[in-house]
């Protein structure tokens, strides 16, 4: 009876460790074989950036004011917020007075970090 346990128990390390390997030749066999079969004649013109057909004027990279991180923070902030009270309002009257709680000290949290931009000024959008 134990033996099976062992074997069944092993058993189940084997399936793992092939799901591992295969999660990791697969993608490397496949781009071996696209780097293999895929034509590689470079030239200058092709080195160049393609802008819309534009020959590129100045420098690849951009400077943006540390502003936009800011609002895009603040965005990723309250959108996910928002997935979370989604399902609990669909859920409300199954989950209870402890659930209520929860959401209340969940969006409580939010509402000082929302304060906190507010004072520091990170919602206000200056021109460059």
């Amino acid at each position: 009876m134990e033996a099976k346990v062992v074997e069944r128990y092993i058993n189940n390390y084997v399936i793992v460790t092939i799901f591992i390997l295969l999660g990791i030749l697969l993608p490397v066999v496949a781009l071996a074989v696209g780097r293999l079969l895929r034509p590689y004649k470079p030239n200058d013109e092709k080195k160049t950036t393609y802008e819309s057909g534009n020959e590129p004027v100045g420098e690849g990279q951009v400077r943006f004011n540390v502003r936009y991180y800011l609002f895009a923070l603040m965005f990723v902030v309250f959108d996910v917020e928002t997935v979370f009270l989604y399902p609990w309002a669909v859920a409300y009257k199954k989950l209870g007075l402890f659930v209520l709680v929860e959401m209340a000290i969940f969006t409580g949290l939010l509402l000082i970090g929302l304060l906190y931009a507010w004072k520091k000024k990170v919602l206000k959008w200056n021109s460059i």
